[in-house]
C-alpha cells in the first residue's frame, strides 16, 4: 500500500512541526504529534476520530479543524448526532 505523509501547512505557508496529513488508497488521516486523531474513509467520507485524543489539546483541536474544516461546536453536534464515530485509532 503506498502511503504518503506530509505536514500541514499554517496560513502563511509555513510546514506546520508535528501536525501531519497521512494520505492513504482508502483513508486520509490527521495526526498531531504521535497520535491518529481522524480518520476520513474516501469511498463514504464517514469520518471517525479518535476517543481518547480528539480534543486532546489547543493545538491539536486547531488542526484537527482545519483538517475537517469546521469549528469544534460542528464536531461536537456531529458527534452527539452519531455522524462521526469515536474510535480507538491508536490501537497498535
Amino acid at each position: 500500500m503506498e502511503i504518503q505523509v506530509q505536514n500541514m501547512v499554517s496560513r502563511n505557508g509555513n510546514d506546520v512541526p508535528n501536525q501531519f496529513e497521512i494520505f492513504t488508497k482508502t483513508a486520509k488521516y490527521f495526526q498531531s504529534y504521535s497520535k491518529i486523531i481522524a480518520k476520513i474513509r474516501l469511498k463514504d467520507r464517514q469520518v471517525y476520530l479518535d476517543k481518547n485524543y480528539w480534543d486532546y489539546s489547543k493545538t491539536t483541536g486547531k488542526y484537527r479543524g482545519y483538517f475537517l474544516r469546521e469549528g469544534i461546536a460542528e464536531t461536537r453536534k456531529k458527534i452527539e448526532t452519531g455522524e462521526y464515530k469515536l474510535v480507538n485509532l491508536n490501537k497498535w
